[in-house]
């Protein structure tokens, strides 16, 4: 039975525990302050005694494929090499860090932010194949906009490369590892999933050939950045919207599949992750933000991203209707996990409603069930409780006497108003409260917890 504070390999990364912190935004971009951003934002955790930090999804090319406002580029050697600044200060912690590589494709900005797209009206979206009709009709209907490049075979194998050049850059800067965003509707999921690829090349066409291009990236990362660990998120497009809507989608037992042949291909860990094929609230399931949409100073804002007040208060009642949908399910990815768990021997690491340190040792393994998983992570608690992790290690649960939980209550209103640009951060007054009380009690500093 493995303990939460026990230290486990990730290829040949030895992590000093099973605690991480899982990709969020950092909304840093690629201006003069960027580092000083991103160090702002990771530190904290690994400060806080957190074993993994992965650095939210980062594009690997120097134009579009952003899903959101703020995400930085790696495209560009120069900006990377800078990044080893926040390398080394997580390394001074005990800490590894892994940077998330990604690239939105029929998610990015130029589909769905209509500020962007009047800024950038030369920009294409980056496609696998021609959109689903589901998505052309959101088209037809004003809801989005598609103006697609479908991929030409030699050009995927240049997307591929990038991934491949952007890792290698993140090795030189002194990264533990690379984070492969496999789900959230990127462009990878895109590639593995039926509903959106159609394609009769070498990279489409049956489950095997979908998986095609996760395993050129690896190849490609392989080459530039050698030996160091690669992992990603796996997909199973469980909540999408049932048949008629959505026919072709990936099942849980698709998922458990891919995770399965990905680990033949080399790669050193798995995320698996229930998601939709389209971009809404299963990945950040829980209640409806109020207090995100009905603040005054974002209105502007929330109207130059979906193009004025009317489209403003659809997109607000669709989350209204998503929150009612994804409920609060406490860790809604652990049958997933298991799954997977039964069929590789690679490391399976679960995220997703994570939010008690009983939860945690079950899913390592605590009675009386057999582990899921063999790291967890939490993604939102970090914008509630930067230095989270010195509240959960060495509190066994057992020992106690109480179950510790961390105060992010998966209100979302920290994750709506990032489509204006607005930075990730807890605004939910009662646990901002209670987070001062823990501060006055020293309640974060690392070891407090033994």
């Amino acid at each position: 039975m493995a303990t939460l504070e026990d230290p486990i390999d990730i290829g040949g990364c030895r992590v000093p525990n099973r605690l991480y912190r899982a990709p969020l935004l950092e909304c840093a971009g690629n201006g003069p302050g960027a580092v000083d951003t991103l160090i702002e934002d990771l530190e904290p955790a690994a400060a806080s005694g957190v074993g993994l930090l992965c650095q939210g999804a980062t594009i690997v090319r120097g134009e579009g494929g952003c899903a959101a406002p703020g995400m930085t580029r790696v495209h560009d050697p120069d900006f990377v090499s800078r990044l080893s600044r926040l390398t080394d200060r997580i390394h001074d912690h005990g800490s590894k860090l892994f940077i998330q590589l990604e690239h939105g494709g029929l998610r990015s900005m130029e589909t769905w932010h209509a500020e962007y797209r009047r800024e950038h009206p030369g920009l294409e979206q980056l496609a696998v194949s021609e959109p689903p009709w589901q998505l052309r009709a959101l088209d037809r209907a004003g809801f989005l906009s598609y103006d697609p490049h479908v991929l030409e075979t030699e050009e995927v194998y240049e997307l591929a490369a990038d991934f491949g050049r952007a890792a290698g850059y993140a090795a030189e800067a002194g990264y533990d590892g690379i984070h492969l965003a496999g789900a959230n509707m990127g462009i990878v999921q895109q590639f593995l999933s039926p509903f959106y690829n159609r394609r009769d090349d070498e990279f489409g066409g049956s489950p095997e050939a979908r998986l095609r291009f996760l395993a050129v990236v690896y190849e490609e990362i392989r080459e530039r950045a050698g030996e160091l660990p690669v992992m990603a998120k796996v997909p199973a497009e469980t909540p999408a919207p049932p048949a008629p809507i959505v026919r072709r989608k990936l099942s849980l037992e698709d998922g458990v599949e891919i995770a399965r042949r990905l680990e033949k291909v080399g790669y050193d860990a798995v995320v698996p992750v229930r998601t939709s094929v389209v971009w809404d609230m299963s990945i950040v399931r829980g209640k409806y933000p109020d207090r995100a949409w009905e603040n005054e100073a974002l209105q502007e804002g929330y109207d130059a991203a979906f193009g004025g007040a009317a489209r403003k208060r659809l997109v607000a009642l669709g989350n209204r209707i998503q929150s009612l949908q994804y409920d609060t399910e406490s860790a809604w990815n652990e049958m997933f996990c298991r799954g997977v768990r039964e069929q590789v021997s690679i490391p399976v690491l679960a995220e997703g409603g994570i939010r008690e340190r009983e939860r945690m040792d079950r899913l390592l393994g605590g009675e009386p069930e057999a582990g899921a998983c063999d790291m967890v992570g939490m993604a939102r608690p970090f914008y509630a409780e930067p230095r989270l992790g010195a509240r959960l290690l060495g509190t066994e649960s057992a020992d106690a006497g109480e179950d510790v939980r961390v105060l992010c209550e998966s209100c979302n209103n920290c994750t709506v108003p990032q489509v204006t640009g607005a930075p990730g951060i807890c605004r939910t007054p009662a646990v901002l409260r209670r987070r001062g009380e823990l501060e006055r009690e020293d309640a974060y500093e690392q070891g407090s917890g033994d």
